[in-house]
């Protein structure tokens, strides 16, 4: 019998019989309001990275319903679905090649940070028009002008400005140690961006938007935050300073999967690849269908938990690329009951900022590392599976 086409397999709503990944949007616009009751500042929501791995568009449309006045992102190639699903405010892209499609920016009405008189030359003559940030290094000589051409670059800006060609409507920085209030790189990264603005203003400029705070700065120092804040992992709950906000973010996602398989072992069984662990007594071992292909930290190997009837069980040999064994001990689970990997932490399950310590990385990386095989549901209807990276 031969296979049927691809237009008549049936791909109707049923509901996911595979790990599931719950995106809370009421959660995300409950951040938004208590970080904008931070500071007077407008909040710009920053949605790179697929929304910091929770769907961009879903992410941006609760945070614009939960207060922010404004979007950011990365790339052009960022910017423009968030366009194509009607979002309609303003919007800015600041990492882009210097032969990236400028004029479809300006099209879109996409702003575009200005690292280089280079980019400035190039959307100057492909995009006239064009609404643009000068970007300024305060302190992490990435991107950003450095300070030494950063004179010229607001000339040249005004002189473009003056014919036309485009209008600076922001300046913007990025602070290296926000995470870290005390530390002195910040106080060299309030100075060098209060520096750049009056080289900005000598030379003639107006920039109504001035953003050099991101997260851990709009919770820790109230001198960053100028006319604007950009919040990015706030968003979705992620607090990079550990307490900025007295544990009051709430996260946004939760990761489910079923459990596939449950076996009794004897003591001195040894599991997974390597045998890098092994039963010390007899217990009850249960299989999640989930691995590193799925974005689970492999480094957490030999620490990670997770939830089950309401208790907490080991994660149990090598996390593999498609699996986990979990250590049930005598509870008696039945194929299909489901493991909480990781959500908000209200019964007990394991947090994001759980896995990040047990594989010494960040928050930031647990979420944006989630693969394309999980299956998402934003409010709790399924959405079908989509790449989260």
């Amino acid at each position: 019998m031969s296979a049927l086409p691809v237009d008549m397999v049936d791909v109707s709503p049923a509901a996911p019989v595979g790990p599931v990944l719950r995106v809370d949007t009421a959660a995300v616009s409950a951040n938004v309001r208590l970080l904008a009751g931070r500071t007077s500042a407008e909040v710009m929501a920053v949605v790179k990275a697929d929304g910091f791995g929770h769907g961009a568009v879903e992410v941006a449309r609760a945070a614009l319903a939960g207060g922010a006045t404004s979007l950011g992102v990365t790339s052009l190639a960022e910017a423009l679905p968030l366009r194509a699903a009607g979002l309609d405010a303003p919007l800015l892209s600041w990492l882009n090649p210097v032969d990236a499609d400028f004029a479809t920016a300006v099209h879109a009405d996409v702003g575009l940070a200005v690292p280089s008189l280079e980019h400035l030359a190039a959307i100057t003559s492909t995009a006239p028009g064009a609404r643009v940030h000068l970007h300024l290094d305060t302190g992490l000589a990435r991107d950003g002008a450095a300070p030494q051409e950063w004179a010229a670059l607001c000339r040249a800006a005004r002189a473009a400005e003056r014919t036309g060609r485009l209008r600076v409507v922001g300046v913007m920085g990025h602070l290296a140690c926000a995470d870290q209030p005390g530390h002195p790189a910040n106080v060299v990264g309030r100075t060098r961006f209060a520096w750049g603005l009056r080289v900005a203003r000598a030379a003639g400029l107006r920039p109504a938007s001035r953003h050099l705070a991101a997260t851990a700065a709009t919770l820790t120092d109230p001198l960053a935050h100028h006319t604007t804040v950009r919040i990015g992992a706030g968003l979705v709950g992620i607090d990079p300073t550990g307490d900025g906000a007295g544990g009051l973010l709430r996260p946004a996602m939760t990761l489910t999967a079923p459990v596939v398989t449950v076996r009794r072992v004897r003591g001195g069984t040894p599991v997974g690849y390597g045998h890098t662990w092994t039963a010390p007594a007899a217990t009850t071992l249960g299989l999640l269908p989930l691995g590193y292909a799925d974005g689970l930290p492999r480094a957490a190997t030999g620490q990670a938990e997770v939830l089950v009837r309401g208790r907490r069980r080991p994660v149990v040999g090598r996390i593999s690329m498609d699996q986990v064994v979990v250590d049930l001990g005598d509870e008696d689970v039945r194929l299909g009951e489901q493991a909480v990997v990781f959500g908000p932490g209200d019964a007990g399950e394991p947090t994001v900022a759980d896995w990040a310590g047990w594989s010494d990385t960040l928050a930031h990386e647990v979420v944006t590392g989630l693969g394309g095989r999980v299956h998402r549901a934003v409010a709790g209807t399924r959405v079908g599976l989509r790449s989260l990276a």
